[in-house]
């Protein structure tokens, strides 16, 4: 069992940026990649980023691409979703994944964080 535990996020205003972090721990060797989704009211959760688990390769969605970043804390653990120039439509709930592929659709990933807030006033 892989556990996930979130932090970060709260409200900025548009423009801003705001870093959430993921930490893992318990079976962390059965981990291929950490992924970033989110959810908005009314929406789908959506796929936002990944990272390899051992060779930190980064997938970006177009929606996010040059604005969000992905990254690793190998020691510790931590993947961080570092989120610059954000927009009102960045307001969702927030969630870390981990899976066992690097790939974009949710279902693939068997352990997920609690979820953390973000809104961005305009």
């Amino acid at each position: 069992q892989v556990q996930l535990a979130q932090s970060g996020g709260g409200l900025v205003h548009a423009g801003g940026s705001l870093r959430v972090s993921c930490a893992a721990s318990g079976r962390t060797f059965e981990l291929y990649s950490m992924a970033w989704f989110r959810q908005a009211p009314g929406k789908e959760r959506e796929f936002l980023s990944f990272i390899g688990w051992d060779d930190g390769f980064t997938y970006y969605a177009d929606s996010v691409k040059g604005r969000f970043t992905i990254s690793k804390d190998n020691a510790n653990n931590i993947v961080y979703l570092q989120m610059n120039s954000l927009k009102s439509e960045d307001t969702a709930v927030y969630y870390c994944a981990g899976g066992r592929a690097q790939v974009t659709y949710s279902s693939a990933y068997d352990w997920w964080g609690q979820g953390t807030q973000v809104i961005v006033s305009s």
